[in-house]
């Protein structure tokens, strides 16, 4: 008989612990739409270290854009 109990009261506990992972998760997800985040800058230490890598890798290449695929 314990040992029914305890497997009900580990389901229970499980899908409460479910429940409250699941209304976390819309709060987050309501959260992002409601404050998108900010768009990104691209930092000038990164251009010149790109620049300076593919430099070295494809001799003559020049950087004109980058972007960030999301």
């Amino acid at each position: 008989m314990a040992s029914a109990e305890l497997v009900l009261i580990c389901g229970a506990a499980f899908l409460w612990v479910f429940l409250i992972l699941c209304l976390l998760a819309l709060l987050m997800r309501l959260l992002m739409r409601v404050f998108p985040g900010l768009e990104s800058t691209t930092d000038p230490a990164v251009v010149a270290a790109l620049s300076a890598v593919l430099g070295t890798v494809l001799p003559g290449t020049k950087v004109t854009n980058i972007e960030e695929k999301p």
